[in-house]
């Protein structure tokens, strides 16, 4: 280690020498710094950094410092802190220390920002701009020259092993070792090649500390670097690594975040393909430096425990990067710079293509001569069953290959590049991943056909390996084999064999061309499916024997589609029978922008291609699960069985409209209307809510002959022209043309930031209205209002105020609509309609969304009173209204509601996650308010818990890192600033545990601080 002195200036001795001699007048603050000291200065011109350095620098260790700034500067850049000159001119001058040593004194600039070690959550997009950034400066640096650039550093990488004298301060032999070897394949790998790679003086500690960012959430952007005295000339693709080794630490996905840095840093300075196959043993390099020094000075200051602690991080990075595969790291790395990721890839592919006329059958007949049917076993595919269910592999191969008999074919075929989700075992789950992510991404083709059908091998071969395993979901019995090519090795993989097949070969075994060597095993012994051989074609092993990934992860894709090649290039199945594949995601948005409107609004920054829906789980494109914890509509889960099956039986027997006599209409209608409580008994059925709330004007019109209404401020009631106009969420808002004349809007009853907040507030916001009543000169038609207020921002009625507000509206002359389109059906847990909850009964109630679970049925039921005054001679017809199909759907849903007591599982489910949500609320006091009822829940976003400004953009920003995490919910109210919850009710309590558990990391974020 070089012996130093460092400074020891205190503060205020550091405030003396900046107006001494650099005429700075402020306060100085110490500022982190190891071998040399740093200040800030706070002036009334702006701030400073104060340099002092070390008595072992030399006198060009501070020139080459300044003499890069200057260069830097003299290019236009403006990230970097400008050098500021003494009052006599120089840019440096000698102070002495305490004890008569003298030190160099410079100052620079201050960089405005925060270092990026502060910075929560790392996300790729921060990242790539950090690798851009580097790239850009190392082309600006790439021609400085200095003396000192070429000095002997301690910390030059390329001198890693020069610290493995200190190999014996690591108590643990395991990790010994484990640093012994990772120099030894420094030594003997990296260091020959590296003078061969470009070269340029770099930065060289590109370090978490020395990096400035700007901004929060997702506008988080690099603004600048700081601490040039690792300056050093060197290959330039150790700037990378060195950044790359700090941006790693403490990820979930270490690779995949430095993927991102090198994407950057490709994009800006493009690297050839020795650089990015050096950079992962470099990364290895830099922390065995790392561990090495640190382990060093825990020897000579054995009750640091700062020393240990910082050196966790390392140690775990280092363990993990020696666990995972090297090849598959740089495949992951060369994919970023946009290569083929695996270099053996496409001389194979090109191998395949010029011989596929020599290839033997894999099984028989031959797949070439013939049409086999093509599966599509893909995330929408309704032959796979429901996600996560499991049926009896018996029957389900018999109904399998009964498919395959009607279609008059010999095999079925399953897709390569198929994403699906079938694979739901523990052993699908991908390691290091920030969001849970499984394997989802077919690697292989399937070939069905019955159990004991005999495997034949495509061409000459000898077996790699061999295993086998009983786990559910799992191979069963796999044979690798091995191909020789005249430049190259490739692999076959075959999977769901018998087991006697795998214990009948031996590794090294040679076979034929044309050879059978095995037989397709049964579902007791291939991991539980239908009778099939999984045929994959292999370019790396990565280092396995006997097992192999069959399935990618979708985050990885175009890797594994590099290293594991169309199995099709051997098998030669025509391209007829193959469908189109779906067009990717960002084709159907640009599509969609097109041809539909462009105030349809799309969910979400980064918006979600959903191709299925199951319960409380959606799935996009690639196979990944979102927890659902926002649809309200589908109010028994989506795509529920019972609904769906009701749904068809109903349609392949009939379906029309109410003016024939069907039962199903009238079943319905006594169903409903035993649900609600006298004198409510008579329905009408329509096809949305829009329609219902529509429908309930004209009841309440024709009763009462009046034609004003009265609402609450911020509502929303549907968006046809008719409640447009009584709807202030919408005619207050963008675009709206104001209140109609005939619209009276009431203060929201808001005991969180409304007027009135005691305890008397329902009697309050109640009186409040009656006077609003009482101010229209020819009375009102009627009061419209949410049972609990949704687009208001989720805000339950203070108690008493409907009861209230009823009276006054009836004594008024006016009717009592409760909208219940969002709260009705049990969502609320303690009752099974929103209005029951105030004990209060209305005239009309409005019913919508989760009436029909996602089919569109919509209703309206009334009193037989108002019933009579609206059937006045003009008919009432809804052409699809009431239709056979749509009641029995909405009797389904009762049906699942009352033998899944999903009312009583909102009630609990519901309490058990406002009670999550109101912990949150006691550790953050951005969360102002958590409210709602059953799982109608709603969590209010304020910057000042005085004022209640509210907090928009973070309302905006935790819905989108949600959805980032995998769970989906909303923002809503007049102010934006409220998360809405309002799952489907199947929702349960490990859902809610892990909701409340994604918002409380979203909450620790950058993005929350107000």
């Amino acid at each position: 280690m070089i012996e130093h002195t460092a400074p020891r200036f205190s503060v205020t001795e550091a405030s003396l020498l900046a107006r001494e001699h650099f005429g700075l007048e402020g306060h100085a603050t110490a500022l982190p710094s190891h071998l040399d000291q740093n200040f800030r200065l706070d002036t009334a011109s702006g701030r400073f950094v104060l340099k002092l350095a070390n008595t072992a620098a030399e006198s060009e260790y501070v020139d080459l410092q300044q003499a890069v700034l200057a260069h830097l500067q003299k290019d236009g850049l403006q990230h970097f802190p400008k050098v500021v000159c003494a009052r006599s001119g120089a840019q440096k001058v000698m102070v002495e220390g305490r004890n008569g040593e003298c030190h160099q004194l410079w100052a620079v600039t201050w960089l405005e920002g925060r270092v990026f070690a502060d910075v929560n959550p790392v996300r790729g997009s921060l990242v790539r701009d950090l690798g851009e950034f580097l790239g850009r400066l190392d082309g600006v640096l790439n021609g400085f020259e200095h003396e000192l650039t070429n000095r002997d550093y301690i910390w030059d990488l390329r001198k890693a092993d020069r610290f493995a004298e200190y190999q014996e301060c690591i108590p643990s032999f395991e990790r010994r070792e484990l640093v012994q070897s990772i120099l030894q394949s420094f030594r003997s790998k990296i260091l020959p090649c590296l003078d061969e790679l470009p070269q340029s003086v770099i930065h060289h500690d590109a370090n978490d500390h020395n990096i400035i960012v700007e901004g929060t959430g997702y506008d988080t952007r690099v603004r600048g670097l700081i601490d040039f005295g690792d300056t050093l000339h060197s290959a330039t693709v150790v700037e990378l690594a060195i950044a790359a080794t700090y941006i790693m630490m403490g990820k979930p996905d270490p690779v995949g975040i430095a993927a991102a840095l090198i994407q950057g840093y490709h994009s800006a300075r493009p690297l050839n393909e020795s650089e990015v196959s050096v950079l992962y043993e470099l990364v290895k390099a830099r922390l065995c430096s790392s561990v090495l020094v640190s382990a060093y000075r825990g020897m000579l200051e054995p009750d640091n425990d700062y020393i240990r602690i910082s050196e966790k991080g390392a140690w775990a990075l280092l363990k993990l990067l020696c666990s995972e595969s090297p090849a598959l790291a740089e495949y992951r790395w060369r994919s970023a710079c946009g290569m083929e990721p695996c270099p053996k890839s496409q001389n194979l592919v090109t191998w395949l293509e010029q011989n596929a006329e020599e290839f033997a059958p894999v099984l028989r007949p031959d797949l070439r001569k013939i049409d086999p049917i093509v599966f599509d076993l893909g995330v929408s595919s309704p032959i796979t069953g429901f996600p996560g269910s499991q049926p009896d592999p018996r029957k389900a191969s018999a109904a399998w290959f009964r498919r395959i008999r009607r279609a008059g074919a010999a095999i079925g075929i399953g897709r390569y590049n198929e994403p699906r989700i079938v694979y739901t075992g523990e052993q699908f789950r991908v390691p290091h991943n920030e969001f849970d992510e499984t394997r989802t991404i077919h690697l292989g083709i399937d070939l069905f056909k019955a159990a004991g059908e005999p495997v034949y091998a495509p061409l000459a071969c000898k077996v790699h390996s061999l295993s086998f395993s009983r786990d559910p979901m799992d191979f069963g019995g796999v044979a690798i084999l091995e191909h020789s090519t005249d430049e190259s090795i490739f692999y076959t993989l075959y999977g769901h064999l018998s087991e006697q097949s795998v214990r009948q070969l031996r590794p090294g075994q040679r076979i034929s061309r044309g050879d059978q060597f095995a037989n397709l095993g049964e579902p007791e012994e291939n991991g539980g499916w239908v009778p099939h051989l999984h045929f994959q074609v292999i370019a790396d092993l990565l280092g396995n024997f006997g097992q192999y990934w069959g399935v990618a992860p979708a985050s990885q894709r175009d890797v594994w589609l590099s290293v594991c090649p169309d199995p099709n290039l051997i098998l030669g199945i025509p391209d007829r029978c193959f469908p189109d594949q779906s067009p990717p995601t960002n084709n159907i948005h640009t599509r969609r922008k097109h041809c539909i409107g462009g105030n349809l609004s799309i969910s979400y920054l980064t918006p979600l291609h959903i191709v299925r829906g199951y319960l409380q789980y959606l799935y996009d494109d690639t196979g990944r699960a979102f927890l659902d914890g926002v649809n309200n509509v589908p109010h028994v889960g989506h795509s529920h069985p019972r609904v769906n099956i009701a749904a068809a039986r109903q349609m392949r027997v009939l379906n029309t409209n109410t003016r024939y006599l069907h039962r199903s209409l009238v079943d319905y209608a006594e169903r409903l209307a035993a649900k609600m409580p006298d004198p409510l008994s008579v329905c009408y059925f329509v096809n949305s809510g829009s329609e219902a709330n529509d429908l309930a004007l004209r009841l309440a019109f024709a009763h009462t002959g009046r034609r004003d209404i009265a609402v609450l401020d911020g509502a929303y009631h549907g968006h046809l022209s008719s409640l447009i106009a009584i709807s202030p969420y919408k005619f207050d808002g963008p675009g709206g043309a104001g209140a109609p004349s005939y619209v009276h809007q009431a203060l929201v009853p808001d005991i969180y930031r409304g007027r009135f907040r005691g305890p008397d507030a329902g009697e309050r916001y109640a009186e409040a209205l009656k006077e609003k009543i009482a101010s229209v000169p020819n009375g009102i038609a009627a009061f419209i209002c949410e049972s609990l207020l949704g687009c208001g921002g989720q805000i339950e009625l203070p108690e008493g105020y409907l009861q209230a507000v009823y009276a006054h509206v009836r004594a008024a002359g006016g009717v009592c609509i409760a909208d219940e389109v969002q709260v009705g059906f049990g969502r609320l847990g303690s009752n099974f309609w929103g209005f029951e909850t105030q004990k209060a009964t209305p005239d009309i109630v409005v019913l919508g969304k989760p009436m029909g679970n996602g089919h569109p049925l919509a209703g309206v039921v009334t009193t037989p009173e108002i019933a009579a005054s609206f059937d006045n001679g003009m008919e009432f017809f809804s052409t699809f209204g009431g239709n056979p199909v749509s009641c029995m759907v909405g009797m389904a849903v009762l049906d699942v509601i009352e033998s899944e007591n999903l009312q009583e599982n909102a009630q609990q489910t519901g309490g058990f996650l406002k009670a999550s949500l109101q912990e949150l609320k006691k550790c953050y006091p951005i969360i102002g308010d958590v409210r709602g009822r059953g799982l109608f829940l709603g969590v209010e976003f304020v910057r000042d818990l005085e004022t209640l400004e509210p907090a928009d953009r973070e309302a905006a920003y935790a819905a989108n890192r949600m959805r980032d995490l995998g769970v989906l919910v909303s923002t809503d109210g007049p102010l934006h600033n409220v998360l809405k919850i309002k799952p489907p009710l199947v929702f349960n309590e490990a859902n809610a545990e892990r909701l409340a558990g994604t918002l409380d990391t979203v909450l620790r974020e950058d993005g929350m601080r107000c």
